[in-house]
C-alpha cells in the first residue's frame, strides 16, 4: 500500500490521517523535533494530538540533519508529504521537491511561510500589501516609524503561524517599549526573535478564506469573518468567526483578491489558509498560512457546514483532479451556518470550576466544547485581552441562522457569571427560619395558580401543598399548574460546576404546561444568582414571565 506522510500532524491537521485512510493510502506521521527545551512537555503535548485520531498510524521522526530526514522519508517511498500544520510547511515542501512529488516549487517557499516576503512578493506582483519592514533593533524600528509616518503598527514574528506573540501599538513610545520585549521572546520555531516585522495597522473587517489549489488552478472552500467586541475598558478582543454562507456587497472582490494572492505567492497544489482585512480601499492581506485552517476543528464540524472537511479537499487537489474539477466549477454553497466562540474572560479570576461545561450542550448549535486546560484544583485565568487569553471555546452548527445568532447572544450574556466561577462562600447568606418565612409567604400566593408540587431539600410545616425531595422527581405522576423549587442545604456545599448541572436536570424534567417558581431561597446560592438562573432557564429554552407585584422575590418561567 503506497504511503502518505502528514509533518507536524497537530491540530486541524489531525483530520489528515483518516482522510489518508479513506483514500485508500496508509499514513504516515512525520513529528517534528521539539520546539522547546522541555522535551517532556513537548512528548506530552504531541501525545494528547495523537489520542484525538481514532485511527492507526505509523510515527517516524525528525533527525538532526536535514539529509538524515530525507533518508528516511525516501524509504516510506510516499505518494505525498503533505504539512499537518504551518510550523510543517518549511520541511514538507523540501521534502516533496527533492523526492520529485506534486508539491509548490520550493522557489515559492520564503514567500509562503515569511510574512514579510508574502507582502514582498504580491508588491513585486501589483496587488495591495501592508507597509512594513523588518527590523534588528528598537533604533532601526523608530527610524521606519519616523520615516513613514506611522501612527498604530503590528509587532510580528516573521515567520506565519498563527496569532501568537502579535501586539499593536497606539503609538511611537508604546513601539519602542514592546519592541525591545519582543526581541527577549521566542518564535513558533523555539529560535529567540533577532528580526521582527513593523507593519502600518490596517483597521477594517477581518476575514478566512480558506482555498485549495490543483496544478495552479484555486477554489474556495470555506469563507470565514471575525467578529470582536469592545471590552467595559474600551479593548477591542476576538469574540466569534462565523461562516459567510452568502457574499455581501464587497466580498466577492475579496475572493478575487484572494485568487491573485495564491497566484503572487505561487501556490501550485494544497490548501491556503488566508487571512485578510477589509477596509475603504478594499481587501489586503494580512498573511498566508500554507496549511489548513488551524483550531482543533474536526472533521464531522466541517461536515456539517460545509459537506466536505478542508484535509479532504486538500486531498483531493491532489489525488483526484477530475472531481477537484467538478466542485471548482459549482456554486458556493454551505449545508449550514457554523461559528466558533471564544469565551471572554472580563476580569483576572481565580477559578475552581467551569460551569459553562454543562451549559453549552443544552445550546440548539452545539457541537463541541474546548477547554484547553480543565480545572482540576485553583486555576489562574488572565483577563482576556487578546486571542491567547481566552479561556476556551465552543463549536455552533445549525442550519437556521437565527438559531446560531440566538444561541452566539445567550453565550454572550454568561460569560460574566457563568464560564468560570471563584466558588464565592454563601454560608453567611444561609438563614434557615428567614428562608422557610419567605417560602411560606410564595406557597400562600402561588396557590391561586392551581394545584401545586414543591420540590424541597427542607420540609416546610403549615402550609397546603405536597412536597417531594429532589430524589423522587423522576417518580412523580400526576399533573400540575405549577412546580416550586427550593433547594439551598442539599446544594450550599457543592461546587458552582455541580450546581449548575443539578439544576439543569431538575429543570429537565419540568413538563410543558404551567409556571415553575424559583425563589430567591434557591437562586442566591447559583453562580450569577437571579441573573445565573435566568441563563439557565434561556439554555432549556423556557420563558421566564413577567413578575407580579410583591414582596417575594422570584422568578416565574414557564415550559411551552
Amino acid at each position: 500500500m503506497r504511503k502518505i506522510v502528514i509533518v507536524d500532524c497537530i491540530s486541524t491537521g489531525t483530520n489528515y490521517v483518516w482522510g489518508v485512510i479513506n483514500f485508500g493510502f496508509k499514513p504516515i506521521v512525520l513529528e517534528l523535533k521539539p520546539d522547546t527545551s522541555d522535551v517532556e512537555e513537548y512528548d506530552k503535548k504531541m501525545e494528547m494530538e495523537y489520542e484525538r485520531v481514532d485511527a492507526s498510524f505509523d510515527i517516524i521522526y525528525e533527525q538532526d540533519t536535514y539529509e538524515k530526514t530525507l533518508e528516511i522519508v525516501k524509504k516510506v517511498n510516499p505518494k505525498l508529504v503533505l504539512s499537518g500544520s504551518e510550523r510543517g510547511v518549511f520541511l514538507s515542501t523540501k521534502l516533496a521537491n527533492d523526492l520529485n512529488l506534486l508539491c509548490n516549487p520550493i522557489e515559492n517557499l520564503d514567500a509562503m511561510t515569511l510574512r514579510h516576503e508574502m507582502h514582498n512578493r504580491i508588491a513585486e506582483k501589483g496587488l495591495r500589501y501592508i507597509r512594513g519592514k523588518v527590523v534588528t533593533s528598537v533604533e532601526e524600528a523608530m527610524e521606519f516609524y519616523d520615516s513613514e509616518s506611522l501612527g498604530e503598527v503590528v509587532l510580528k514574528p516573521i515567520y506565519s503561524a498563527d496569532s501568537a506573540n502579535i501586539r499593536i501599538c497606539s503609538d511611537r513610545q508604546e513601539m519602542a517599549g514592546q519592541i525591545a520585549d519582543f526581541f527577549l521572546e521566542k518564535n513558533f520555531l523555539g529560535n529567540l526573535n533577532d528580526r521582527i516585522l513593523v507593519q502600518e495597522r490596517i483597521d477594517g473587517e477581518e476575514y478566512i478564506v480558506n482555498t485549495v489549489s490543483c496544478d495552479g488552478l484555486h477554489r474556495v472552500t470555506t469563507i470565514w469573518k471575525y467578529h470582536k467586541i469592545r471590552t467595559s475598558d474600551g479593548a477591542f478582543v476576538y469574540d466569534t468567526v462565523e461562516s459567510v454562507n452568502e457574499l455581501d456587497v464587497g466580498e466577492a472582490e475579496l475572493i478575487d483578491y484572494a485568487y491573485d494572492v495564491c497566484d503572487a505567492v505561487g501556490i501550485k497544489y494544497g490548501p491556503v489558509h488566508g487571512e485578510f482585512m477589509i477596509d475603504d480601499k478594499g481587501p489586503v492581506l494580512i498573511e498566508v498560512n500554507c496549511s489548513v485552517m488551524g483550531g482543533h476543528i474536526d472533521s464531522e464540524f466541517f461536515e456539517k457546514v460545509s459537506g466536505q472537511h478542508e484535509t479532504d479537499s486538500s486531498l483531493e487537489s491532489y489525488l483526484k483532479t477530475e472531481l477537484f474539477l467538478k466542485r471548482r466549477m459549482s456554486p458556493y454553497r454551505l449545508k449550514s451556518y457554523g461559528a466558533f466562540k471564544r469565551f471572554i474572560v472580563p476580569k483576572d479570576i481565580l477559578a475552581k470550576s467551569a460551569p459553562i461545561n454543562k451549559i453549552c450542550p443544552k445550546l440548539k448549535s452545539f457541537h463541541e466544547i474546548v477547554f484547553e486546560d480543565l480545572i482540576e484544583e485553583e486555576k489562574f485565568y488572565m483577563k482576556t485581552e487578546n486571542v491567547d487569553t481566552s479561556c476556551g471555546l465552543v463549536f455552533l452548527t445549525h442550519k437556521k441562522e437565527s438559531v446560531l445568532r440566538n444561541d452566539i447572544k445567550f453565550l454572550r450574556s454568561v460569560e460574566r457569571n457563568l464560564v468560570l466561577s471563584e466558588e464565592l462562600d454563601n454560608h453567611n447568606k444561609f438563614n434557615n427560619s428567614v428562608m422557610i418565612k419567605k417560602l411560606q409567604l410564595l406557597i400562600d400566593a402561588a396557590q391561586k395558580y392551581g394545584k401545586g408540587i414543591l420540590i424541597t431539600d427542607q420540609t416546610i410545616y403549615d402550609v397546603d401543598i405536597f412536597q417531594i425531595g429532589i430524589e423522587d422527581v423522576s417518580d412523580v405522576e400526576g399533573e400540575f399548574d405549577y412546580v416550586i423549587i427550593n433547594l439551598n442545604r442539599s446544594i450550599i456545599e457543592k461546587s458552582d460546576y455541580f450546581k449548575v448541572d443539578f439544576i439543569l436536570k431538575l429543570l429537565s424534567y419540568i413538563r410543558v404546561g404551567g409556571y415553575i417558581f424559583i425563589p430567591e431561597t434557591t437562586y442566591r446560592f447559583i453562580p450569577g444568582q437571579r441573573k445565573g438562573i435566568e441563563l439557565l432557564l434561556k439554555a432549556l429554552d423556557l420563558r421566564i414571565e413577567v413578575p407580579p407585584y410583591g414582596p417575594i422575590k422570584c422568578v416565574i418561567a414557564s415550559k411551552s
